[in-house]
Parts: C-alpha cells; structure tokens; sequence
C-alpha cells in the first residue's frame, strides 16, 4: 500500500540533453535514484534499460547530439518512460525478427520488459514511450535463469550465516533485504580492489552494465516469431 506523503513525492521529472552514447550511464544513474526515491526498487533494472534502448534509437535512427528529452512520470501505477525527439518522420515500423535479423533487437527488449508502449508523433516531434509495472511481484519468474541461480549461490558464500542460500529464493521482504546488503559489500569490495590496482570504477560499472544489457539481448533473440519494431 502507497502512503500519500509517498504518493507526493512521486512527482514527474524531465532532462534535456543531447543524445550521445557516453549519457546513458548518467540517464541509468538519474533513473536508479529517483527510482529509489519513489520506494520502485523492482523497476530499476527494467527502467535502466528501456531508457539506454530509447536512447540508442534516437542515436542511431536520428543522429548524435540531437537535442532529446528524458521523461519519467507515474502513470495509473505504472512507471512511464518517455524520449523525445525532435523528427517526426522517423515512426517505428512492424516487422517480424527471423534468426538472423541485426535490427529491431532494442524495440524487442523494450517490448519483453514493458506492459505496453508506444511512439506519439506531433507536429514537430515525437515521443516514444514504455510502461513497468510498478506492483511487487510483477516482474516474470526467473527460476530457471543460471545466472540468477549464480548470483544467490554467490551471495550465500559471500552473506555466511546471515544470508543462507535457502532463504534468497524466498519472496520474504527480510530475505531480498538481507540480499541486497550482502550483494553491496560484493560489489564494494569489487571496486575497491579495482581502485587499489589502478582501475576507473565508473568505467567497470559501465562495461558490466553493457554485458548485462547484452546477454538481456541474447534472451531476447531466442524468443521465436517474436514481433518487434524498428525505430
């Protein structure tokens, strides 16, 4: 349940900026703190992506540094993503990805991740937007994904005793807590042996990020006769 001092604070935001690829690291981190400010933690992940994907269609269908703007907005409890742009003309197009098919992948993840989404042309601009799902527990079973099964064998060793194996495949509100701090310390500990051998974190938090978002593709690709539109 959202208290209305909750609800307030959840007001819409907007950037303008020029699209380049070296914004989206500070596009993902405005959007992981004003996620976690609206108490959206489930969303982050799903929202960092989207908004790289958005982006890198604005790049690449209508030029570096176009002058583009980031909005993020709640929209009937669900988390709403908007990039605009400043062509009109360059509308998504339908198309069935084969196998084979190099284009269309950013519009696919965005279509397996979103609840529903959608390009509004104007007369001098368009926007193109995507919905998440704000409610906990609507994100989609990863049971059966190694690299989950990975991360929570890692987080047990790493946690000891206080966060057992057992308990991270659990739904319990205490267990992903408890989780979440052991997979903190994981990553601190990471960075700062990065740091001590001379190493860029922000550089490190990029690439793993563009592995991340790469093996999101991949998921993607195996997916048959899956629609997807092409910006």
């Amino acid at each position: 349940m959202v208290h209305n001092d909750q609800r307030t604070l959840r007001k819409p935001w907007s950037l303008a900026f020029a699209a380049e690829p070296e914004e989206a690291a500070a596009l993902r981190r405005l959007l992981r703190l004003h996620l976690g400010l609206w108490g959206l933690p489930e969303v982050i992940e799903a929202a960092e992506i989207c908004a790289t994907e958005l982006l890198s269609n604005v790049i690449t269908h209508v030029g570096p540094g176009t002058p583009t703007t980031l909005s993020v907005s709640m929209h009937g409890g669900r988390v709403r993503i908007e990039i605009e742009d400043p062509d009109p003309r360059t509308l998504p197009t339908l198309l069935r990805a084969g196998a084979e098919s190099e284009g269309g992948r950013g519009m696919a993840l965005i279509d397996a991740m979103a609840v529903r989404w959608g390009v509004e042309p104007r007369a001098d601009r368009k926007v193109t937007w995507c919905e998440l799902a704000a409610e906990s527990g609507s994100s989609r079973s990863t049971d059966g994904d190694p690299c989950k099964r990975r991360a929570e064998g890692t987080l047990g060793v790493y946690g000891g005793a206080g966060v057992p194996d057992a308990a991270l495949v659990g739904s319990r509100r205490l267990s992903l807590a408890r989780a979440e701090e052991a997979a903190i310390d994981i990553i601190a500990d990471l960075l700062h042996w990065l740091h001590t051998h001379g190493r860029d974190a922000d550089d490190f938090l990029d690439r793993v990020q563009a592995h991340f978002e790469a093996e999101t593709r991949a998921s993607v690709r195996t997916a048959p006769g899956q629609l997807v539109m092409d910006a």
